[in-house]
């Protein structure tokens, strides 16, 4: 009896199981369309830019600061 408490209490604690629907990545064929892994892949390569040219900015300001505090 104190086992099935156990068991019974730990299986509510877990998050429910979601069902895995079709998506539009794959057709009822099981192929995937290769449109929508090159826009995937466009946004992941504007994400890495993004992040490319902040830390440039922050750095070309760092070195603008630096070289403002080294002046006076």
């Amino acid at each position: 009896m104190s086992t099935e408490k156990i068991i019974t209490t730990e299986a509510n604690d877990l998050p429910p199981l979601e069902t895995l629907e079709m998506s539009e990545e794959v057709s009822s064929s099981g192929r995937v369309d290769i449109n929508i892994l090159l826009n995937r892949a466009r946004k992941e390569k504007e994400k890495e830019n993004l992040t490319n040219l902040v830390f440039v900015g922050l750095t070309l300001s760092l070195i603008f600061v630096v070289g403002l505090i080294l002046s006076f």
